[in-house]
Parts: C-alpha cells; sequence; structure tokens
C-alpha cells in the first residue's frame, strides 16, 4: 500500500523568505495607514486604534489567505496522489507505458526506458513517485506543510511588522509620535531590505535604502493626502 502521508514536506528557504516579506508587508501597510490617519491631524487615540485596527484586519486577512492557500495546494496534491494510486493499481500497463513515453521523449532508447519503466513499476511507492514528478510535474517536497502552521506564522509576521509604527502612539502624541513613528518604520524596513538582499543577491545597504525610500514615499503621499482630506472635513 502506498504511503500518502511522507510525500509531504517543506523548504527552510522558502519559509525564511516568507517571514521576510510578511513582516515586510505589515510594515509598510500599516505604517502607510497610520501616516495618512496622522497627516489628518486626528488624536493620538485615534491613531491608535485606526492602527490597532489595521494591524489586526491585515494579520487576520493574511492568517486566513495563507490557511486556504496552504490547504488548497495540499487537497490538490492529495487528490493527484489518490488519482495515480487507483491507475498503477488499476491500469499498470497504462501507466507503465506513459513512464515509457516519457523516458524516450527524454532521449532514452527504448531497452533503457523499458528497463527504468520496469524498475519503477516494480515499486508502488517509486512508481508513484515518479508518476508525480515525471508525469505531473509535482515536487511532494515544495507542497507541505501545516495549514494552521502557516496561517498562525503568517498572522503573527504581519501583526509583528504591523505594530511598529503603532507603538509609539502608546506613549506619546502630536508630532513627536509622528516622528518617532517614522524613525522606528523606517529603521524597520531597512532590516527587511537588507533580509530580503539574502534571496535577491543584491547589496545589503542597497536593498536597505530601497526599501526605506519606498516606504517613506508611500508614507509622505499618504500623510499628505491625510492632510488635504482632513483639512476639507467638516468639524
Amino acid at each position: 500500500m502506498v504511503h500518502v502521508e511522507r510525500h509531504f514536506g517543506g523548504s527552510g528557504g522558502n519559509a525564511l523568505r516568507a517571514a521576510v516579506l510578511g513582516a515586510s508587508d505589515g510594515l509598510l501597510s500599516n505604517f502607510s495607514l497610520v501616516m495618512a490617519v496622522a497627516g489628518a491631524s486626528m488624536s493620538a487615540h485615534a491613531i491608535l486604534l485606526t492602527g490597532a485596527a489595521g494591524l489586526l484586519a491585515g494579520a487576520m486577512a493574511m492568517g486566513l489567505g495563507e490557511w486556504i492557500s496552504v490547504q488548497s495546494s495540499r487537497e490538490l496534491f492529495q487528490e493527484s496522489i489518490r488519482r495515480e494510486v487507483d491507475e498503477i493499481e488499476r491500469i499498470p500497463e497504462v501507466e507503465a507505458q506513459e513512464l515509457m513515453d516519457l523516458y524516450q521523449g527524454r532521449g532514452f532508447d527504448e531497452a533503457t526506458s523499458r528497463a527504468m519503466t520496469t524498475q519503477m513499476m516494480s515499486d508502488p511507492d517509486r512508481a508513484l513517485d515518479a508518476h508525480l514528478r515525471d508525469e505531473l510535474r509535482l515536487d511532494p517536497a515544495t507542497l507541505g506543510g501545516s495549514p494552521w502552521e502557516a496561517a498562525f506564522a503568517s498572522f503573527g509576521l504581519l501583526a509583528a511588522g504591523a505594530i511598529v509604527p503603532v507603538a509609539p502612539y502608546v506613549f506619546l502624541s502630536g508630532t513627536h509620535a509622528v516622528v518617532l513613528s517614522a524613525a522606528l518604520s523606517a529603521a524597520g524596513l531597512f532590516a527587511l531590505g537588507a533580509g530580503i538582499s539574502r534571496f535577491t543577491g543584491k547589496s545589503l545597504l542597497w536593498s536597505g535604502l530601497r526599501q526605506v525610500a519606498f516606504g517613506l514615499a508611500a508614507a509622505g503621499a499618504v500623510f499628505l493626502i491625510g492632510h488635504l482630506i482632513g483639512t476639507r472635513l467638516p468639524g
């Protein structure tokens, strides 16, 4: 009997990249939100409330989206496994011919293709693995992971980034809170940009400064928009 569970795995590099990008999204989106409200000259309490709402809404949406994504991938992969298991057991000659055609299509001669196919089809687990990889182009190592772990991780990482621009409004108000929020956010953006450089191959300084530049530009634009809207709102 083929063991379905063994076909799930994970990737540490992908997880780290997702962590950096998740925290970056949370920080940048909530930084922009907080600055837009601050530009409208609202009270520190209102800014704090808005930032907290943005943090929770963004983190929950990210967590739910990640759960759906991972769970859907797992269900699709499990269905592919079940279908291939059924076909290997029910019509092994057809599945064997599919492998033969695949190997010959890659340039192996008929005798070599037949020998490889015979070897693969002699073991149901190896036959399943060959069909998943060679016929369906599915890599079991990239489709694993718990959807709940992914959801909670995404929630926590986005929240960790989103709390940075909000934190100063717990203790400060007015210009001091705005300046400290911008400074902490810029520092966080630089750190995350530097982390992203690990995957892009760009220099740490260039990636960090680019992240800061884009973040401050976005925050400055929404601050101005918030200010323009705030000055035109009644009372």
